[in-house]
């Protein structure tokens, strides 16, 4: 699903990334731990097209990224990539319901069908009867799922999570962390999460730590 080879960036002298590899299978679900400054985000935001490396080769999904420009590539992500951030980035002048659409609606699809989608992950999610509540009516675990719905709009070939329960207290963490994995069953989605949570690190099939800008453990998790 993910192939990345020697990986690298930095940001004026400050060697961030220093040659990653990487893969991730269909349906797994891997997990990035490491200290705050080890390149954890940098390496997500590069992962998901959102930033663009030095060097070094990223494909999803078959498409090689570096041979996207522009359009093409804000066009890939919105269709093949969701995202879940730590602080959810909901519109606050909308409604749950109209959030979890703008993906669909940028992709071009019906809207009619996009909205009927939506409504279903939101139901699924268990917040279906807060569709019609902004943003600041809802509380934080609501808001969390409210954007895992939105990720999933679009029916993604991979999710990319930076600390998606970095804002939860400890229950609201462990009911989005099973989550991943029912959807997981459900779906057969992948996820590449970026975490400090060890216990949600440790639930994946792989964890992966990076330290100063390089991947120093690969563990693969028996459960």
């Amino acid at each position: 699903m993910l192939e990345a080879r020697g990986i690298i960036k930095s940001y004026g002298d400050l060697k961030v990334l220093k040659g990653i590899d990487l893969h991730v299978a269909p349906s797994e679900i891997i997990s990035i731990v490491g200290s705050s400054g080890a390149g954890k985000s940098t390496l997500l935001h590069i992962l998901g097209t959102l930033d663009a490396p030095d060097n070094g080769v990223l494909i999803i999904n078959g498409q090689e990224m570096s041979k996207l420009r522009g359009r093409e590539k804000a066009a890939f992500r919105n269709k093949r990539i969701g995202f879940i951030f730590q602080f959810h980035n909901l519109l606050a002048e909308f409604t749950a319901l109209e959030n979890v659409c703008i993906p669909g609606y940028i992709s071009g699809a019906d809207a009619g069908k996009v909205e009927q989608r939506a409504m279903a992950l939101l139901d699924r999610l268990g917040v279906g009867e807060r569709k019609d509540h902004k943003p600041s009516e809802l509380s934080g675990g609501e808001q969390q799922r409210v954007a895992v719905a939105r990720a999933l709009i679009n029916d993604p070939a991979i999710v990319f999570a930076d600390e998606p329960s970095g804002n939860l207290d400890s229950k609201n963490a462990e009911d989005l962390h099973k989550l991943f994995f029912e959807l997981r069953k459900e779906f057969n989605q992948t996820f590449v999460i970026v975490t400090h949570n060890e216990e949600l690190a440790n639930m994946a099939d792989r964890k992966l730590e990076i330290r100063d800008g390089a991947i120093v453990n690969h563990a693969t998790i028996s459960h």
